[in-house]
């Protein structure tokens, strides 16, 4: 019989005891994904390259965006765009998921025995794959411009793992509400190219007039886009007390996210 406690020290436990079974899933998913394709596994790498070659040439050069003296002497607006895109794409595909993540297993939830919430951490896992690949893009892209490569860049990990926690629990509590609520995924359509534009990816901060840059921060997005950009092309150090708060509001939606998904899996066998 599956525990349905709410505890961290639970929480932990299962993902350490279940972790053979995450990482099956992980794989086989990220597999799936491609498979029947005549690209394969290569589009997980062509994909973020088209995708940037169109926003580069529609910002870049249709609307000339431009970025602020002191960054676009340390990173191209190419390297820079595609920092923001590719956290914002390991956010969306997340997000996009989550409301099928048990609507689309109903016999999982039918086992008694199957760890159900184990699901919504194969689907972050699998978005994080596809981000790792855009990330090393990135670097290559950035190395071949600059002949240099950012200092800070192992830090890297340490500024994304906050915004993965977030991500983890945001994904809890839709994939819990798209049991319910099945127009849940339209909604998502719409939340995930609102965040999009509502965080800096396509423009600096500083772009921003002062009074609404408070708006950009509630955006989950924006301080992960700003500190991978400062460690990973700028080399400079993350902002520590940020990233301190950060951390805790990871951890805080990362628990509030799978209490949610506890307390109501007990209904979504009656749904299904």
């Amino acid at each position: 019989m599956i525990d349905h406690s709410i505890s961290p020290h639970h929480m932990i436990r299962t993902f350490v005891q279940y972790r053979g079974l995450i990482g099956k899933l992980v794989l086989r998913e990220f597999a799936a994904k491609y498979r029947g394709s005549l690209g394969g596994v290569v589009w997980a790498v062509l994909t973020p390259l088209i995708m940037v070659a169109i926003f580069v040439f529609v910002f870049g050069i249709v609307f000339q965006a431009r970025w602020g003296v002191e960054e676009a002497q340390k990173a191209t607006f190419t390297v820079t765009l595609l920092v923001g895109m590719v956290v914002h794409g390991l956010f969306a595909e997340a997000l996009s998921r989550s409301p099928t993540v048990v609507v689309g297993n109903p016999s999982y939830v039918k086992k008694v025995v199957f760890p159900l919430e184990i699901l919504p951490v194969v689907v972050v896992l699998n978005a994080l794959i596809s981000a790792l690949i855009g990330l090393a893009i990135v670097v290559l892209v950035h190395f071949a411009l600059s002949g240099v490569l950012s200092p800070t860049l192992p830090l890297l990990p340490l500024v994304l793992c906050p915004f993965l926690m977030a991500v983890l629990g945001i994904v809890y509590f839709l994939s819990s509400i798209g049991v319910f609520f099945r127009d849940l995924l339209q909604i998502i359509g719409l939340l995930t190219m609102a965040t999009m534009f509502m965080a800096p990816i396509f423009y600096p901060t500083s772009a921003v007039p002062y009074p609404y840059r408070t708006l950009l921060y509630l955006n989950p997005l924006t301080f992960a886009v700003e500190q991978a950009r400062a460690v990973a092309l700028y080399g400079q150090a993350p902002n520590w007390e940020g990233l301190l708060i950060f951390a805790l509001a990871g951890l805080t939606s990362f628990w509030l996210g799978y209490a949610w998904f506890q307390k109501t899996r007990k209904g979504f066998a009656d749904v299904l």
